[in-house]
């Protein structure tokens, strides 16, 4: 088997192109190392340093623009996607979408700096109708910027990163071997972090049926709505629920019955956001807050066009 220097000497403006562009469609595969590495490689003349800000940058463009059009064409959908496929916690949209929407597609600029943030960004473009000549100035700016960044880290520090490299030369194969090791160990690492982020969100949930049960029962419960502004732009919210996205029950809910039945509702994977609010309802003394489990779409498929309205059904008792 060759060794690692080989494949990099004459195969490393391939590896950087579909490294990085695995990386960018999704797979926790770290690129930015390689950048390094290869921008190291540039200064003694292994590598020829603009092929490589090439391959990066064609990269970056051909993935953005895949998930910008997926986004235009399946909006908040494709971003639920990324998180249930993604091995990041799944705050990662929650978290991000409002503020994508404070600084607009300028934010294209930073968001492969940023953990989470660069998962939704492009996506998101294109389901808030970012116009696509905008998109791409911005999203080939940042590519740009994320690409030379790691080659000047590489020239910059590549006496340090060569003597790593002389080592791993050293070892032939087994440098392979060290690598994909490594890459097991890191994705093992992000698969237990998620496991770890879900458990930590462990709470009753309640079902769509049993919410219904309660409203034909006449209980009338408090819907809070614990999606991101970013995301009641982009689809209804329930009629009549709250609005919470701070870190204290808004006002209206200050002077309510603390037996109330309250139910948190978002639209992102495994009802994280609404688990997130109503455990912290629970703190406040909100002891029968629960989130809705399937979310908003749970909601909008039990009252689909040839059904009572929601509104209806949950009465005039419902503050807004």
């Amino acid at each position: 088997m060759p060794n690692l220097i080989y494949l990099l000497e004459h195969y490393g403006v391939l590896i950087v192109f579909g490294i990085v562009l695995v990386e960018q469609l999704g797979l926790p595969i770290p690129a930015f190392p390689i950048l390094v590495v290869a921008g190291a490689l540039a200064v003694d003349g292994d590598m020829n340093g603009g092929l490589v800000l090439a391959a990066a940058l064609g990269a970056c463009l051909i993935s953005d623009f895949t998930w910008f059009r997926a986004g235009r064409h399946f909006g908040k959908r494709i971003l639920r996607l990324l998180c249930r496929i993604s091995l990041s916690p799944d705050y990662c949209v929650s978290q991000t979408e409002d503020k994508f929407k404070r600084w607009g597609p300028k934010a294209l600029i930073v968001s492969k700096f940023v953990p989470g943030f660069n998962t939704v960004a492009a996506p998101m473009s294109g389901a808030l109708g970012t116009p696509p000549g905008l998109f791409f100035l911005y999203a080939g700016l940042g590519a740009l910027l994320w690409s030379g960044t790691g080659i000047v880290v590489g020239v910059i520090f590549h006496a340090s990163v060569q003597q790593v490299l002389d080592l791993l030369s050293t070892m032939g194969s087994t440098a392979l071997l060290m690598l994909a090791t490594l890459l097991g160990l890191f994705l093992l690492y992000k698969f237990l972090e998620r496991r770890r982020f879900r458990q930590a969100l462990q709470i009753e949930r309640i079902g769509i049926d049993e919410l219904l049960e309660l409203i034909e029962q006449g209980e009338e419960p408090l819907m809070v709505d614990a999606r991101s502004a970013t995301a009641q732009a982009l689809e209804p919210a329930v009629p009549g629920a709250l609005f919470f996205n701070g870190k204290e029950p808004v006002p209206a809910m200050i002077a309510m019955d603390k037996d109330r039945h309250i139910i948190v509702y978002c639209s992102c994977p495994n009802d994280v956001t609404a688990a997130q609010v109503a455990k912290l309802l629970h703190q406040h003394g909100f002891h029968r807050a629960k989130p809705l489990h399937g979310g908003l779409d749970a909601w909008n498929a039990a009252y689909r066009s040839d059904q009572p309205s929601p509104a209806s059904l949950l009465g005039e008792g419902m503050p807004s």
